[in-house]
């Protein structure tokens, strides 16, 4: 692809490179403000130096790649429909990593007596080993995840992902939409009809572009004339003026010194190790499903060069001063129903590229509402469920409805947790401690405890509950059993249900066979749930479906021993 192909890009493309954007930026962002938790301001060397610079590095070597994939692609198949994955800044670690690693680690080190930017610097650190982990997860499980996406049913790969797309994407967009509807609201009629009544614009303009100009617009504009309880989105250009002050040159700059300074002393990293596998697995996977997604939508990409490519942009983030994996995004078949093909993806990443490097970041926000841009990811959410119904097989729709629960839970925790953070005089720990036993709580704290349960390892239980289904509809009762015992096995190690509470309301996954390699068993003030009932339950499940298969089997041999039996018999009477 040259530079002046680049640049010739069609309305579809152009769609999609607003959503990415928009989506990529809404990360960034998210790293800007919630980096300040372990002391790492907003204008401190360390965000504008290295995790910026060092987030759009993998950015723009990830979306490079893929663009160049799905261009391959494309000429291979003589298509010109072929959209490139889409790729950005994870999440769930991005939020996990935060939470549990970089700011425990912050306030662990200002307990001991370190001064604040001592304790940001470790922190750092570890959110830089954090991320080395899951990206050397993602590289080295691409050599087996094709034999897993092969074996596994699709109704189980894409539930995973409609149930994140209901809660992560659609809900959590809708919910701060409809609370500023006229500069997020409004612009989802012009997508709407560009995308459900294929309306033709004046002039040939995309509806994505429509969509962000008329929200921009709103935002600036509509203040002027209406009242602030109508309009609760206003842009400020007092706020554009500060942006520039941040306004430079922030090249990406290596920073494997500090990495592997830390990394030589396991004992202030290994602890941490609950929350490093359990997040590398679930981005592997996640980004396994994606690729079937991508497939279901008619663009089948090579899995294990995917897979190593997300791996080595998250590596390259590590490597280069960002604590937060780059992944794979849900949404390929939302960005493909856009019209975007692999230009968008090259696009976004030169430009999140260019804005990280010159320091445009916060400009770009200031100049353009985020809000704009959300009936975008909406939309793209809407697809990714519609997907998991429409490219399954029509008896499979109940699997990929149980697979969604756990999903939806991990959504409804999320919203739960946050507020007990918030609160005060209140937690957690305290709730689901203080009548004695779990099993004996009230109704909340009962269901509140079924929300954590099913929230832990939630990107699992999905998964393996609705392959269950789906083996079962097929009356293939020996998968089902294997289904059934790795479900129990996962949980027994804990990654899945297993929890364990401390310091009020931080939630962490609980391995209790660390302690056979000599970790420390759990104080007396951690609420712990090792979920070995559920374990049982799982391998009960095995049983039955394995019992059950057996006697089929059985059956079967018997059956055809006697037609084989009757068939000698004639021949003999022949004779």
């Amino acid at each position: 692809m040259n530079a002046k192909s680049l640049f010739t890009i069609d309305r579809g493309d152009l769609d999609g490179f607003f959503g990415l954007l928009i989506d990529n930026l809404v990360q960034l962002l998210m790293i800007v403000s919630m980096c300040g938790l372990c002391g790492i301001g907003a204008d401190s060397e360390l965000l504008l130096d290295y995790i910026l610079p060092g987030a759009a590095l993998s950015i723009l070597i990830g979306n490079l790649f893929y663009s160049w994939q799905a261009s391959r692609l494309a000429k291979k198949e003589s298509r010109t429909d072929v959209t490139a994955l889409p790729y950005g800044i994870n999440t769930p670690s991005l939020i996990i990593y935060i939470f549990f690693v970089m700011k425990p680690a912050y306030d662990a080190q200002l307990a001991a007596g370190a001064d604040s930017e001592n304790a940001a610097h470790f922190a750092w650190q570890l959110g830089l080993i954090a991320c080395l982990g899951s990206g050397l997860i993602e590289f080295f499980g691409s050599l087996f995840a094709e034999f897993i996406r092969v074996k596994t049913p699709r109704a189980a790969l894409l539930s995973t992902l409609a149930g994140i797309a209901i809660g992560f994407i659609a809900m959590t967009f809708a919910l701060r939409m409809f609370t500023n509807p006229l500069v997020a609201l409004v612009p989802l009629a012009f997508l709407l009809l560009s995308y459900f009544s294929k309306f033709k614009f004046p002039f040939g303009l995309p509806g994505g572009f429509l969509a962000v100009l008329v929200g921009t617009l709103i935002a600036w504009v509509c203040p002027m004339f209406l009242p602030e309880s109508i309009v609760q989105h206003s842009m400020s250009v007092e706020a554009v003026k500060h942006s520039t002050a941040f306004l430079g040159v922030h090249l990406p700059k290596y920073a494997g010194d500090g990495l592997f300074e830390l990394i030589a002393t396991p004992t202030a990293w290994q602890g941490y190790l609950t929350v490093i596998i359990p997040m590398g697995l679930f981005n592997l996977l996640g980004s396994l499903q994606n690729i079937e997604s991508a497939e279901a939508a008619g663009d089948k990409y090579h899995t294990g060069m995917s897979l190593a490519a997300n791996g080595i942009g998250t590596i390259t983030a590590a490597l280069f001063g960002s604590c937060f994996p780059t992944t794979i995004y849900i949404g390929h078949p939302g960005w493909k129903e856009l019209g975007a093909k692999s230009k968008y993806s090259a696009l976004t990443g030169i430009v999140i590229a260019t804005a990280a490097f010159t320091g445009c970041l916060t400009l770009i926000s200031t100049i353009i509402p985020l809000d704009a841009g959300m009936a975008i990811i909406l939309w793209i959410g809407l697809i990714i469920t519609a997907q998991a119904f429409q490219t399954t097989p029509k008896s499979h729709a109940p699997a990929v409805a149980m697979g969604l629960f756990p999903a939806i839970a991990a959504w409804g925790f999320t919203v739960v947790h946050g507020a007990f953070i918030a609160a005060e005089g209140t937690s957690l720990q305290e709730m689901l401690s203080g009548a004695g036993a779990i099993y004996t709580a009230g109704v909340n704290d009962f269901l509140i405890h079924g929300l954590i349960v099913l929230e832990r390892g939630y990107i699992f239980t999905c998964l393996l509950l609705a392959a269950i289904g789906a083996e079962l509809i097929e009356r293939r009762y020996f998968q089902a059993a294997f289904w059934s015992g790795l479900a129990a096995l996962l949980t027994y190690l804990g990654l899945m249900h297993a929890y364990q509470i401390y310091y009020g309301n931080v939630v962490d996954f609980y391995f209790h066979w660390f302690e056979w390699f000599g970790g420390e068993k759990p104080g007396e003030d951690v609420l712990v749930f090792k979920a070995t009932g559920l374990a049982a339950s799982y391998a009960l499940f095995g049983l039955v479906f394995f019992v059950i298969a057996w006697k089929q089997r059985v059956k079967e041999i018997q059956s055809g021993e006697l037609e084989s039996g009757s068939h000698d018999d004639l021949d003999h009477e022949g004779q």
